[in-house]
């Protein structure tokens, strides 16, 4: 399954590509997160795998992330007009998936990203969920998106919602 969201946030490019490198601020933003930690390297970093824990529900998920790329490697030499891009696997049990975050200039104050997701599974569950509900695995990355443009432009922390 193969998918692709993206979003235009109304801040400059080598402003959001800081908030979102940044570690202390994913519990901002990335709704449900309960533990980001780096088995290896340092967060973000290219080869750094970590094991990062999510609570959906009543269910907590744990995986594996390992960044695949991080180009440019200094988020603070960003080629004007170039574009940042971030990738990650992310094992979980019965699921392999694979994120491919690009970050471009929409406009000297605007940022786009655009944000392609794949998923492979393993398990006969898994694939059951993957057939019946693949709007959901959407859903939560647009949802993410969202939280994070909030975020960003915003101040809003998820953890400060009520529902």
């Amino acid at each position: 399954m193969k998918y692709t969201v993206s979003t235009e946030i109304a801040l400059p490019r080598e402003t959001v590509v800081q908030l979102l490198a940044d570690p202390a601020h994913l519990p901002k933003w990335l709704r449900g997160l309960v533990l980001h930690e780096p088995l290896n390297g340092k967060h973000g970093e290219l080869g750094t795998k970590s094991r990062v824990v999510m609570q959906m529900g009543k269910r907590k998920i744990e995986c594996t992330e390992t960044i695949t790329r991080r180009e440019p490697a200094d988020l603070h030499e960003i080629p004007k007009g170039g574009v940042v891009h971030f990738d990650r696997e992310i094992v979980s049990k019965g699921t392999w998936s694979a994120v491919r975050d690009r970050l471009a200039e929409a406009g000297p104050e605007t940022t786009l990203w655009e944000s392609e997701s794949e998923y492979r599974f393993s398990s006969v569950m898994m694939r059951l969920v993957g057939l019946l509900m693949p709007g959901a695995f959407r859903k939560q990355s647009e949802q993410h998106m969202q939280d994070f443009k909030r975020f960003a432009e915003q101040g809003k922390d998820v953890r400060e919602e009520t529902d």
